[in-house]
């Protein structure tokens, strides 16, 4: 900012300043005061104060001469140092004045332009520039270093843009991944295809951080799956064989039976019955591991004859109570599979009840086919154990891995009501315990057209509900089933 003198700075200047003909005035006032002197001085000193005056007259005359030049010389300094002075006032106001015309439009307006993407250097071709040099490096450098500030920001924004695209494209591959792609690929690998078959049908995601672990991933999975099918391919296979050797067993008890005498009759009963729980566990084993059932019928069967036999395939038949008065019969195709179901249903039931309690089994008939229901007096389900047992029943759960141990019967009737048809829903027993719902549809229900011989036993060994022994039930011969790699 200027500092302006002090006012009486310039007032004691003004006053030093005086002119010649006032000092030539007091050089002649002086000379007539010493003309005066000495004509009145007398006459024997009048020149002795002639000279005297004329002395002191140039003694005053020398001194005021030179103190005129001193200070004539004093007033031009201090003139020149006046000068100087006001423009060293005028530089400094108009350096303030560019300085606020810097700071309070110029810099701000820089400030703005450069953030609309304004270049550097149009700006300071069309911005006035300051006279002081200070001001100039100020200008420039502030200019410089906010585009450079504006130039990273807008890379920063660029760069967060792009991750941010980057990341939306990442987020829809990984739930297009787990979504889609990754069910579909389970799927088509559970149905037999290769591991490059699936991975060269599907679409898979461009970022290799997730089409790495998802092709590792499908390449074991695939691997497992191979084990897996192989492991019940040979289960199965040596399953086919139990259940031909337990089917030939049956046929062998059965002549037996008929060529003994009722000495070892009762023996061979027991024996036959205990191999009937034996072809009821293959024939669990190989339908859960993808096989099929050991017998196949060729005629229809009368429902008391599938009665008996899924009694007479359990180890507390002596529980069970059947209640039929139903003729109708079940088509060949589906009585194996029908007679299985109910032999879980009657086992699980009998399992789950109190040893002393009987097991009762109604059948009616409705328009909407055959209604089976089995009731037992033990606890009731809990609901959580009720909604595991409907799943179970339900035919949807395919994997043995989610089926405990005393449940692969239920994933069983899953399975052949999936096949068949079948509806099997649980419900509260009006007896305490837990009742199951068979209903058997239409296509499987067989209206009988001959009259069934009752001379003859199966090899399955059924039994009555009220008999202390198995006795013969069904009437139709089985057509035995033997597996593709059995010998002849």
């Amino acid at each position: 900012m200027p500092v302006p003198a002090r006012p009486r700075q310039r007032q004691s200047v003004q006053e030093t300043r005086p002119s010649r003909a006032v000092l030539s005035a007091a050089l002649v006032v002086t000379a007539a005061g010493a003309a005066g002197a000495v004509a009145l001085a007398p006459e024997t000193a009048r020149t002795w104060v002639a000279g005297t005056a004329i002395v002191a007259w140039a003694c005053m005359a020398a001194v005021a001469t030179t103190a005129s030049v001193r200070l004539r010389r004093a007033l031009r300094r201090a003139e020149a140092r006046s000068g100087e002075l006001e423009m060293t006032k005028n530089n400094w106001m108009q350096h303030g004045a560019e300085t606020d015309q810097l700071v309070n439009t110029t810099l701000p307006a820089i400030a703005r332009q450069l953030a609309h993407g304004t270049s550097a250097d149009d700006i300071l071709a069309g911005t006035p520039t300051p006279s002081d040099p200070y001001l100039r490096r100020v200008l420039h450098l502030f200019t410089s270093e906010v585009a450079e500030s504006a130039r990273r920001a807008a890379e920063a924004r660029s760069e967060i843009e792009r991750m941010l695209r980057e990341r939306d494209r990442w987020m829809s591959e990984l739930e297009r991944l787990t979504i889609d792609t990754m069910p579909a690929a389970v799927t088509l690998l559970r149905e037999g295809n290769s591991a490059e078959t699936v991975l060269a049908k599907l679409d898979w995601p461009e970022n290799p951080l997730l089409r790495s672990p998802a092709e590792s991933f499908i390449r074991e999975l695939a691997r497992s799956e191979r084990r897996s099918a192989a492991a019940q391919a040979a289960s199965a296979k040596a399953l086919s064989r139990v259940q031909a050797k337990t089917v030939s067993m049956l046929a062998d008890l059965r002549e037996m039976q008929e060529r003994h005498g009722a000495d070892v009759f009762g023996d061979l009963l027991r024996l036959d019955h205990s191999t009937s729980q034996l072809g009821l566990m293959t024939d669990r084993l190989a339908l859960l591991m993808g096989g099929r059932s050991s017998r196949v019928w060729n005629k229809p069967i009368v429902m008391e004859s599938i009665l008996r036999g899924a009694v007479g395939r359990i180890a507390a038949y002596q529980r069970v109570r059947l209640h039929n008065s139903s003729k109708a019969a079940i088509a060949g195709f589906a009585a194996e599979g029908v007679m299985h179901l109910l032999a879980e249903l009657m086992d699980n039931a009998a399992n789950f009840s109190p040893p002393i309690d009987e097991v009762h089994v109604y059948v009616e008939e409705r328009s909407a086919g055959l209604v089976v229901t089995i009731e037992d007096s033990g606890l009731k389900m809990s609901d959580a154990a009720m909604r595991r047992a409907e799943e179970a029943v339900s035919g949807q759960v395919t994997d043995l891995a989610s089926l405990q141990g005393t449940r692969l019967g239920l994933g069983v009737v899953g399975r052949i009501a999936a096949k068949y048809g079948i509806s099997v829903n649980y419900r509260p027993s009006s007896r305490g315990g837990t009742g199951v719902v068979v209903l058997l549809p239409p296509q499987v229900v067989a209206q009988q057209r001959e009259p069934v011989a009752a001379d003859r036993a199966r090899p399955g060994a059924e039994v009555t509900a009220a008999s202390p022994a198995p006795a013969a039930a069904a009437r139709v011969r089985p057509q035995v089933v033997a597996p593709a790699d059995a010998a002849p």
